[in-house]
């Protein structure tokens, strides 16, 4: 798979997760916070692939898209601590449902940006077989993931 291609499906996993808990607003807090467990989980996983491979590389093949790639570091950075933060606070915390709401809308910004502005000027750099063979480290490297959101790269940048 195509490594924009396997990002974009992520994304559309986490979006349809943020659905999910927008929708559950009057839930239990287990069923809210299981929902958050599996936005923790999927982001955690997603940002491990961009930040050890897919970023790299597109920094590699389109050095003029340096900076997006310095930006979407230091996005990852405020969403991986408030990750860390979900994943131990009570959903009976009153601070819970606003802290995911603000997590969705720095996350819905950031897919925004990389799928608007950036992925398209990374696909004409890298190409197809480039973007290929990426999505198949990017597919491989999920299984060495971390769980914890504070040993992914950005939570020290």
């Amino acid at each position: 798979m195509d490594a924009i291609v396997l990002l974009k499906e992520d994304h559309k996993t986490v979006a349809g997760l943020f659905r999910d808990f927008e929708k559950a607003k009057d839930a239990a807090p287990a069923v809210r916070k299981k929902i958050v467990d599996k936005i923790v989980k999927e982001l955690t996983v997603h940002a491990f692939i961009e930040e050890k491979h897919f970023y790299p590389a597109a920094r590699a093949a389109a050095p003029d898209t340096e900076d997006h790639v310095l930006e979407s570091v230091e996005e990852h950075h405020v969403v991986v601590w408030m990750l860390s933060e979900l994943s131990t606070l009570s959903p009976k915390d009153e601070h819970y449902d606003p802290k995911v709401r603000v997590l969705i809308e720095n996350v819905r910004h950031h897919v925004k940006e990389e799928e608007k502005d950036w992925f398209p000027k990374v696909r004409a750099a890298m190409g197809r077989k480039a973007l290929a063979d990426l999505g198949e480290v990017l597919a491989a490297a999920k299984a060495d993931a971390p769980a914890d959101p504070l040993k992914l790269p950005s939570a020290v940048a």
